[in-house]
Formats: C-alpha cells, structure tokens, sequence
C-alpha cells in the first residue's frame, strides 16, 4: 500500500500566516510579498519542470547519434 502524504506543507503554512499577520496589521508589507511563499513556489516547480525538460531533450538529441 502506497503511502500519501497530506497536509498543507511549509510554504503554505507561512503564506497562510503572512496573510493572517497582513490582515491583523502586525505587518504592513505589500500582497506580492505577502503571497511570495506561494509565487517561489511555483517559479521553483516551474525552474525544475523546465530542467527536466531540457535534460531530456538533450539525451533525445544524443540518442539519435
């Protein structure tokens, strides 16, 4: 039986406590820096898939040789 991992994970706890912390006004930074746990994320999975990408097409490209 295959294990799942749930839960909202570190990036999504810290986004949801820099919003509560924006909203409660202990912090006056603006919503791009709020919600940047959120956006690095997603620039950091999209890095990767962009990686893997090219990996791949480079030993495609060789494996024609």
């Amino acid at each position: 039986m295959a294990q799942t991992s749930g839960g909202i994970g570190f990036a999504g706890a810290l986004a949801i406590l820099f919003i509560a912390l924006k909203l409660t006004g202990y912090i006056a930074w603006s919503w791009v820096w709020v919600l940047s746990p959120i956006w690095i994320s997603l620039a950091f999975a999209v890095l990767i898939l962009l990686i893997a990408g090219f990996i791949m097409s480079f030993f495609k490209i060789v494996e024609r040789f």
